[in-house]
């Protein structure tokens, strides 16, 4: 029951994290210079978007697979 609730926040923080970033990227659309979107936007988009990625993908790789290295051997 609690890993199912844990996947669930999870998921919810990383659906959040993309509906802000996107966010971030539509309004850079209209703000002047209108329909160019800044540099920093993308960059802080894809570091959100990395870092999500990433505490998901680590928290998968140890449910599913287990902890792997010297002490595991």
């Amino acid at each position: 029951m609690k890993a199912n609730y844990r996947s669930w926040v999870q998921l919810l923080i990383a659906v959040i994290a993309t509906l802000f970033g996107l966010t971030l990227v539509g309004i850079a659309l209209f703000l002047p210079p209108r329909g160019e979107i800044d540099p920093t936007v993308l960059t802080a988009y894809g570091e959100t978007l990395t870092f999500v990625g990433a505490l998901i993908g680590i928290d998968y790789h140890y449910r599913e697979k287990g902890p792997k290295g010297p002490a595991a051997l």
